[in-house]
């Protein structure tokens, strides 16, 4: 299923044509520019104001116009006409565009203009553009029936005017389209068009935006506009782009047919139904394969757990996705003969192998980034993934199993993702906490919201022991245990990492934000590929100059690693989105200090205790048998901090900002009477 990228790159790639463009990607070839002039629809945005925008913005989108035309042979053509003003050097990207075709979609032509501030216009047409691979897609040059045309527009200079128009003609796997109107950049003004057949219907959804009507253009011919609307900038742990995004999806309804665009989210999972159903059936390959797993195990969630295992593990993720291939799975049969498929193929495999040992499973698509669909998005395909949902028999009852969704027809079902090779049977990576799915049903589909884990589920517990000389240098070990995201992320570092002496890398960093000039004298990590089990980092590591003297008084800062603390809200600019944590999460830390002989504390930094809705944070630092004990706990309780919460998260990384650098203060110990050189009366 298509994957979508990051938002804090996406935003400025909407100049993709159809889905796709190569921002950063620079294709090295000479423009055979002609001299030819740039049409009347450019020359008259010359001149024109531009849309409100400040210093950082690279561009701005002077005319937006999609047209869409509904064929008599039931074929889609689209038109699209858009022409952008360069006002910073980051702008060039957007005159380089890309228009792709495949089995289904013909492109019919592609041009740009370029109209400088001073000089001749520019022309680039068809026979200009360099024929490729799909750019930026993961072994895209083995994708024979899936092209790009990539166009370069000459002189993207600050002050002049890009254009282009790009044609193609279709069959839509269904009859949907999205106007997405709003950019990372300012737009001055966007239309959309519809010209459809006579008795041809449609319905219309917004969302993110104010509803606009449409005004009527010939025979069943609609056209609306949206003027001045604003770019959105990229935020820090900002929702998913198309949770802020404005757009307008359109549902076509022809007269009589079984082939429409999607009404509700029950039309969608239908239609994903459809492209599923029989692919989960089993092979005799697939059946002797089940029973080799399952032999010996005793109980239905062993079993299951040897399945999924085999499934996340030994199937290998490859996505070559063609035309409706980016929805519909391949057969089980042909998934196990290969031992590779993508998250729709992983998903019916382990269905397949399921019902062999008669546990029922369903499919549900979500967007990999919470927020892109929620229960107010209109019924749309924009989901990029595919997880399994799996009904638990009565017999399994694991307090391990906590990705479960309670179903009031399917009971309990827990949420699994075959295609997450690191995260556990019974665990749900952070993004799809809370996030929002579509079980695929023949006839009731339905959007649910699954689950979010605890917060111990998730997260770092340190404990470390250290002792502190009279010279201010401090020497200690620390076991490091990561569980749930935390464990995941560093599993997926180390298994990029082909050397030894390079796993402790990620602990240098560590150090690195927290201390000035260390030494670790040695250092290992622990289960590793015990995936069920915490990851483990154990290091000892020499800091020569840690306290800080002050006279005779020695200051040591009681938090030695570990920022929770973030800057995210200090910004000049007021924050326009809510934050959107990963996951859930409770970290803790307990850093016990020996301190040097000779000193006794005089001063300790005071507790932090503060609780909000989203989170909560404690410390406390005491004094005990000549150690200093400093303990602390950090959690996340909720994913979505509003906008109205802001001037409380605020004070929140603040405090911790401030305990993060709290420091205790030794002094010389007092001499006790009857000490040697102590004076008697």
């Amino acid at each position: 299923m298509p994957q979508t990228r990051k938002f804090a790159k996406s935003y400025r790639l909407l100049v993709i044509v159809f889905g796709l463009m190569a921002a950063g990607v620079l294709v090295k070839w000479t423009v055979r520019a002609s001299s030819s002039e740039a049409p009347a629809w450019m020359h008259a945005l010359v001149g024109v104001p531009v849309p409100d925008h400040d210093e950082k913005t690279d561009a701005v989108l002077l005319y937006d116009e999609a047209t869409l035309s509904v064929q008599p042979n039931g074929k889609i053509k689209q038109f699209t006409r858009r022409a952008l003003k360069i006002l910073r050097p980051g702008g060039r990207e957007y005159a380089t565009v890309v228009g792709i075709s495949n089995s289904e979609r013909k492109l019919l032509g592609i041009r740009g203009w370029c109209i400088p501030a001073q000089g001749h216009d520019y022309e680039v047409k068809d026979k200009d553009a360099i024929e490729s691979a799909v750019p930026n897609v993961a072994n895209g040059e083995l994708v024979k029936d899936v092209r790009a045309k990539i166009l370069k527009i000459p002189q993207p200079e600050p002050g002049n005017i890009v254009g282009y128009e790009i044609e193609t003609e279709e069959n839509l796997f269904n009859l949907q389209d999205s106007w997405n109107f709003q950019w990372g950049i300012p737009v001055r003004e966007s239309h959309y068009n519809l010209q459809m057949p006579p008795g041809w219907e449609y319905k219309a959804v917004w969302a993110n935006f104010a509803e606009v009507k449409p005004t009527g253009e010939g025979s069943n011919g609609w056209h609306w506009t949206v003027n001045n609307v604003p770019g959105i900038r990229y935020e820090e742990l900002m929702p998913s782009w198309r949770g802020v995004a404005g757009e307008m999806v359109v549902s076509l309804l022809p007269p009589g047919g079984a082939k429409k665009g999607f009404e509700s989210w029950a039309d969608l999972s239908s239609w994903s139904f459809t492209l599923a159903n029989g692919r989960a059936d089993a092979s005799p390959e697939i059946k002797q394969k089940v029973a080799e797993l399952t032999a010996g195990k005793a109980t239905t969630l062993s079993k299951i757990q040897a399945l999924a295992n085999f499934v996340q593990r030994d199937v290998r993720y490859v996505a070559i996705e063609l035309g409706i291939g980016g929805w519909q799975p391949h057969a089980a049969r042909e998934i196990f003969g290969n031992h590779y498929g993508d998250c729709k193929d992983k998903s019916t495999l382990l269905s397949s192998m399921l019902k062999e040992i008669h546990v029922d499973s369903v499919l549900m698509v979500v967007n990999t980034y919470r927020g892109a669909v929620t229960a107010q998005s209109p019924p749309q395909k924009q989901f990029n993934h595919m997880i399994l949902g799996i009904r638990l028999p009565d017999d399994v009852q694991d307090p391990a199993l906590e990705a479960v969704y309670k179903d009031a027809q399917r009971g309990r079902v827990l949420i699994f993702d075959p295609t997450d090779e690191i995260t556990p049977l019974g665990r749900l990576h952070g993004p799809l906490q809370g996030n929002y799915a579509l079980f695929v049903m023949p006839d009731s589909g339905q959007l649910v919201r699954l689950p979010t884990l605890p917060p111990a589920s998730s997260g770092i517990h340190r404990r470390g022991d250290f002792t502190l000389n009279v010279n201010g240098a401090l020497t200690g070990n620390v076991v490091d245990m990561r569980y749930g995201d935390p464990a995941r992320a560093q599993r997926y570092l180390q298994q990029g990492i082909t050397k030894k002496e390079d796993q402790i890398k990620p602990m240098e960093t560590l150090l690195s934000h927290s201390l000035g000039a260390f030494q670790i004298t040695k250092a290992s990590i622990g289960n590793l590929d015990l995936r069920d089990q915490p990851f483990q980092y154990s290091y000892t590591f020499v800091v020569p100059s840690y306290a800080k003297t002050a006279g005779q008084l020695m200051l040591v800062r009681t938090c030695l690693l570990g920022e929770k603390s973030r800057d995210v809200l200090e910004k000049k600019e007021a924050r326009k989105y809510p934050v959107e944590f990963e996951g859930p999460q409770r970290d803790s830390d307990k850093f016990e200090i020996a301190i040097p002989e000779g000193f006794e504390v005089d001063e300790l930094p005071n507790p932090v205790d503060i609780e909000y809705s989203f989170g909560s944070y404690h410390s406390k630092t005491e004094s005990k048998d000549k150690k200093l004990i400093y303990s602390r706990t950090f959690e996340i309780k909720e994913l979505t901090v509003p906008l109205a919460n802001m001037d409380e998260l605020k004070k929140f990384y603040r405090i911790i900002a401030s305990d993060e650098r709290g420091t205790a203060v030794l002094k010389p110990a007092a001499a006790k009477v009857g000490d040697a050189g102590a004076t008697s009366h």
